[in-house]
């Protein structure tokens, strides 16, 4: 996608691998800045601190990340070391050990002296394989905004609920893809943009909107309903992190309440990800999936830009008040409308038809 109008890559190498470059995405949508992860625990920290996002943007780290562990000792005892470190960054997220796993039995096979060249040709193709898909994603889903748009006759509104856009990515995004896909086939639309408290990750999807001149609005995370009562949403579209093999969403926390409105007001209920998303030793999301809970301090202070223009965090709550922070939540099957694939749009409950060929060993996600 396009930053200030120069086509730009969430992540990508350096020097022949032995360096990564991400996006700093702690510093959006106040700062574009840019931070080189020169070894494996560069990759482990950009994940934990968020650094770097979204389930196919954390999982791509995570290869790299196996890439830079081999650089530093290939050896199986290190290797495999810093391999359970990376898969273990974040919880919910199932790309990030389908993907380390993925490089490992690549790895683990060949000689030492063999494996550092082999995880940068791998990583280079998973990386490269992540822009196909969200491409094939946003193909998918675009024509059910143009259907909408041809039913209506005026522009499409659509929802959105935290950053599934480029960032979340390598490239084009998982949610945004069938939103940037249509507006560039030139159908009609406005997205309203969730806040997404409390790591505010609604602003970097207005910020990647506003980049490709996409019309949106910014809502607090609790308006949503309102406007679907009102009849002010066509279409919602989410990410999401985890899903099981038969349909259930783990997202960003506050999307099943999104679920639960659209469910309510009759709006269709898209989930966007590609099948890498899918965990298929999971059947029950509700009981199975793990939550991430995190730092109390996101809730308890915000981020902004102060007068002088740089990044301040403000406390909102004294620093002795009790705080639950989980930062996801399940929306059960009976709420999906469909899920936007690269394969294209799959009913919840027909993911093991489409997907047959990643029920093998090597296809499934751990």
């Amino acid at each position: 996608m396009k930053v200030n109008g120069i086509p730009t890559r969430s992540i990508r190498s350096l020097d022949g691998g032995t360096a990564v470059e991400i996006v700093d995405q702690t510093s959006l949508p106040y700062h574009y800045e840019t931070r080189v992860l020169n070894d494996w625990r560069d990759c482990v920290e950009a994940i934990a601190n968020m650094r770097v996002r979204g389930a196919p943007l954390i999982g791509i780290t995570g290869a790299w990340g196996v890439v830079l562990a081999a650089k530093e000792d290939p050896e199986n005892a290190a290797l495999l070391a810093a391999a359970d470190a990376i898969a273990n960054a974040r919880p919910t997220a199932v790309n990030l050990s389908w993907a380390v796993h993925r490089m490992m039995g690549a790895l683990l096979p060949r000689e030492p002296s063999l494996r550092f060249e082999a995880a940068v040709k791998l990583a280079e193709a998973m990386t490269q394989e992540d822009v196909l898909t969200c491409r094939a994603i946003g193909e998918a889903g675009a024509p059910l905004i143009a259907d909408l748009y041809q039913k209506l006759r005026r522009p499409v509104n659509i929802l959105t609920h935290c950053n599934a856009g480029w960032l979340a990515t390598v490239d084009y995004g998982t949610a945004l893809a069938p939103i940037y896909a249509a507006f560039e086939r030139g159908t009609p639309l406005h997205v309203w943009v969730d806040e997404t408290r409390p790591r505010n990750q609604g602003l970097l999807t207005a910020w990647e909107l506003a980049q490709h001149g996409v019309p949106h609005t910014i809502i607090a995370d609790n308006a949503g309903g309102q406007l679907m009562q009102q009849g002010d949403v066509d279409l919602v579209i989410v990410g999401a992190d985890r899903i099981t093999r038969r349909g259930d969403v783990a997202n960003k926390i506050g999307t099943y309440l999104k679920a639960l409105a659209a469910h309510d007001n009759d709006v269709p209920f898209y989930v966007a990800a590609p099948s890498s998303t899918i965990d298929w030793k999971l059947t029950d999301g509700k009981r199975q999936i793990p939550i991430e809970n995190r730092a109390s301090s996101e809730l308890l202070s915000v981020r902004g830009i102060d007068s002088t223009g740089r990044i301040a965090a403000v406390q909102i709550a004294p620093v002795e008040e009790a705080v639950a922070n989980p930062a996801f939540d399940v929306t059960h099957n009976r709420f999906v409308t469909g899920l936007i694939t690269e394969r294209g749009v799959v009913a919840p409950t027909d993911l093991t038809s489409v997907f047959s060929d990643k029920l093998l060993p090597e296809g499934g996600a751990s």
